[in-house]
């Protein structure tokens, strides 16, 4: 398959798709970390028409949209105005609308849960299929993050193992928190490479299956 990773500069997503086979790039407006060529450095919605079959949103700007965030909407932090932070507000609900309403048959877009707020801005909005943990695949961490899914099955959990550990959460302030907060994990990459690089492999029955999973 065609994959495009948008959002993403580490590589994880992409490599991980790269190395079962398929012809698999990533997109930020941050250069490829490991100097990968198989990049697009600048805004992934100017090649969404490229002819993609699956298109994985790694982790878009979510500031503005998460849960987590809202009461800044309403109570800007310093230096910031409510005028700045609706506009944070809509740009980011357009990016988010641009990639859910793509013209690629399959989907999945990480982010954390979203508000009532960003909901509404979003063209087409439908709930998340589902939300996942880093320890159901390998990490012994918890981070919860929630997939919107189109024309994919709910990922499966590959390797549960012990540790509760909000490390990312934890993270002391630095220049470099952003850049780790956003690193996507490992084990839910290969996961995802595993479960959703080879759909047009299916047979009949299991197609039903995924049919009905997805549905």
């Amino acid at each position: 398959m065609r994959v495009l990773v948008a959002c993403e500069f580490s590589g994880t997503v992409r490599n991980a798709f790269a190395a079962r086979g398929h012809d698999a790039w990533s997109s930020d407006l941050l250069p490829a970390e490991d100097g990968s060529n198989r990049h697009y450095t600048g805004d992934a919605r100017d090649i969404l028409n490229d002819g993609w079959d699956l298109l994985m949103v790694a982790h878009p700007p979510c500031t503005r949209l998460c849960n987590s965030g809202v009461r800044w909407l309403f109570t800007p932090p310093p230096g910031k105005s409510v005028d700045q932070m609706r506009a944070e507000l809509e740009e980011g609900a357009a990016l988010f609308s641009a990639f859910w309403n793509a013209p690629i048959e399959r989907v999945c877009i990480e982010n954390p849960v979203m508000h009532r707020h960003a909901k509404a801005l979003i063209k087409n909005y439908e709930a998340p299929a589902q939300s996942v943990q880093p320890w159901q695949f390998g990490h012994g961490e918890t981070k919860r993050t929630c997939f919107w899914l189109r024309n994919l099955p709910p990922l499966n959990p590959t390797n549960v193992v012990d540790g509760r550990e909000a490390r990312v959460h934890r993270m002391p302030p630095g220049p470099d928190r952003w850049r780790e907060r956003s690193r996507f994990f490992t084990g839910i990459a290969n996961a995802m490479a595993d479960q959703w690089g080879d759909l047009d492999g299916l047979t009949p029955d299991q197609r039903d299956l995924f049919e009905r999973a997805a549905a």
